[in-house]
């Protein structure tokens, strides 16, 4: 199967589609093709994401911007779009989003987030790597980060007018001066501290 992911290629899909699927069924749309995000993520990727969202959700206690962990549904819409008819419908594992106005129905995110992370897993990897850093770049996600849990690594990838700039990478030893928090460090020790 392409990509070890399970993928509706039968037709286009849109989130008005995907708002009638199964709740215990974790799909995704990016340009109209949906994609089956099962099985859920594992301990690592699990310990990971919830290190990440306590160093961020710390740092933003008594700050305007708030720190979100999936499942939460970013949509795309284009300009006007009734949100229902947009074909872009992800789930990042982690978000961080400034401007409440983008909350809609304290549901979802319309438009793009400031921060958005994505944990690599082996069926998700190419997903995180291409498409949704494509999409990311092109909807003006103002940082993108892509997390590495097996080579203990972070890309990050920041937006510089329309186009992301060459990424950098982190490893174990780094901490990351977040773009869009300039206060902010992210102690990757922490994030990849073995726990079992």
């Amino acid at each position: 199967m392409k990509h070890n992911l399970a993928v509706k290629e039968e037709e286009t899909f849109t989130y008005e589609d995907y708002l009638t699927w199964p709740e215990d069924e974790r799909w995704q749309i990016i340009n109209g093709i949906a994609y089956n995000m099962s099985p859920a993520p594992d301990l690592d990727h699990q310990t990971i994401s919830g290190e990440l969202h306590r160093q961020f959700a710390n740092y933003l206690l008594d700050k305007t911007c708030r720190v979100f962990a999936s499942p939460v549904d970013i949509i795309f819409p284009a300009s006007g779009q009734d949100i229902k008819k947009t074909k872009d419908v992800v789930q990042p594992d982690i978000i961080v989003v400034c401007d409440h106005k983008k909350l809609y129905e304290r549901k979802r995110c319309i438009g793009a987030p400031d921060l958005a992370i994505e944990i690599l897993s082996p069926s998700t990897a190419y997903i995180d790597m291409k498409e949704k850093r494509h999409l990311y770049e092109r909807e003006g996600v103002r940082e993108y980060w892509i997390v590495d849990p097996v080579h203990k690594t972070v890309q990050t990838y920041i937006l510089d007018g329309n186009q992301y700039k060459v990424p950098e990478v982190y490893s174990l030893e780094d901490k990351i001066k977040v773009s869009i928090l300039p206060e902010l460090e992210i102690d990757l020790a922490l994030v990849f501290k073995e726990y079992f």
